[in-house]
This record gives C-alpha cells, structure tokens and sequence, in this order.
C-alpha cells in the first residue's frame, strides 16, 4: 500500500467516523470556527485540569478534510498539556504549509500533510486548529465563545 493510500484512509475514516464529536456540558472553554470559503463551521469545547485538555469535544458541518482534521486533532490533543498543544499547532501548521515535512512524532496528523499541495484546501485542515488556538486564548480572558473565522 502506497503512503498516500495509507493517508487518504486514515482521512476517510475520520470522515466518515469522526471521534469525540458532542458538546462537553459544562466546559471551561469554547470556541466556534468558520471557513466562508468553503462553509464549513466548527465549535469546540474543552475541559481543562491542571493546564491539560482533560476532554474536547467537536460539533459541525464540513467537507471530509475539515471533519477528519478535527477528528484528528481532538484525539492528538486530549490529555496534553497546553504548551505541548501548541508545540503541536506549530508543527501541524508548518506541515500544512509546506514549510517543512512532518515530525515522526506527529502520528497520524501526517495524514494531512497531502493537503498543502491544495492550496485553496489548507483551510479545511487548519480550521479546528485555528479554532482550538481560539479557545486555549480567550479562556484566559472569559468564559464566553470565542470565534475565529479563516478569511
């Protein structure tokens, strides 16, 4: 089997059978995500103890890439600290824009790496990233939603 094969099961299967989908009530921290481009919409929330995702949860509607990103994401990051989940953000997106290949270490997130060579899909990928970032921020300030949108 071909790596690239290998890569669009593991988006396929996160696609069709998305992890840790629901809303954790009640949560520390929230956030809702939008990609005009495209239409999909995200919003994540999160349990926090002792500064690590305790439990993440997504809900939303989008294409395969988006769904299988947050599916994706939310199993890399739960039980993480929050500096280690941004040390993770960083990669995933340095991957996601070419800038360099993926770190063994990342896993499965790998499976993304594809996207780059779409340009216009990199959003898609990015999007419960960005959304995460979102939340682990304003959780700080308030205890509302946050929203981001990937214009």
């Amino acid at each position: 089997m071909d790596l690239k094969d290998l890569y669009r099961d593991v988006i396929l299967d996160h696609n069709k059978h998305p992890r840790n989908v629901g809303r954790l009530c009640p949560c520390d921290t929230s956030a809702e995500g939008h990609n005009p481009l495209c239409g999909d919409r995200l919003s994540l929330t999160l349990r926090i103890e002792a500064e690590r995702i305790a439990d993440i949860r997504f809900e939303g509607k989008g294409c395969a890439i988006s769904t299988a990103s947050a599916s994706l994401m939310c199993e890399a990051v739960k039980g993480h600290s929050i500096d280690e989940v941004d040390a993770l953000r960083t990669n995933v997106h340095r991957m996601l824009t070419g800038a360099e290949e993926p770190p063994p270490a990342i896993g499965k997130l790998a499976a993304l790496a594809g996207v780059r060579e779409y340009p216009a899909r990199v959003k898609c990928a990015s999007l419960a990233w960005h959304t995460l970032q979102a939340a682990l921020q304003h959780r700080a300030v308030d205890s509302s939603t946050a929203t981001v949108s990937t214009e």
